[in-house]
């Protein structure tokens, strides 16, 4: 049995309710201006340049990351030798 919703239908709604629905819808519409006025901004400032990679920053960072990879591989091994120190250890 459903109830049918026509002209002469009424509902119920309390004051702390429509307070409540005022409030959301403030803060709705005050954030979508101040989203506005964030893009209007934006598109104010100056164009960044484009980023030029020197030669010798190009180089510096092929170094620093071979030498990562370097001390990477260190690592590994040392923790092999250790995962072999311990396997000898436990099964004998």
């Amino acid at each position: 049995m459903a109830k049918e919703l026509n002209e002469d239908t009424g509902f119920n709604v309390s004051i702390k309710t429509l307070v409540g629905i005022g409030f959301a819808m403030a803060t709705i519409i005050s954030m979508w201006f101040m989203l506005q006025a964030d893009i209007a901004e934006a598109k104010e400032l100056p164009a960044a340049p484009d980023p030029e990679v020197t030669r010798m920053e190009f180089d510096m960072k092929d170094q620093m990351i071979r030498q990562t990879i370097m001390d990477t591989k260190k690592d590994v091994e040392e923790i092999k030798e250790s995962i072999e120190k311990i396997e000898d250890k436990l099964y004998q």
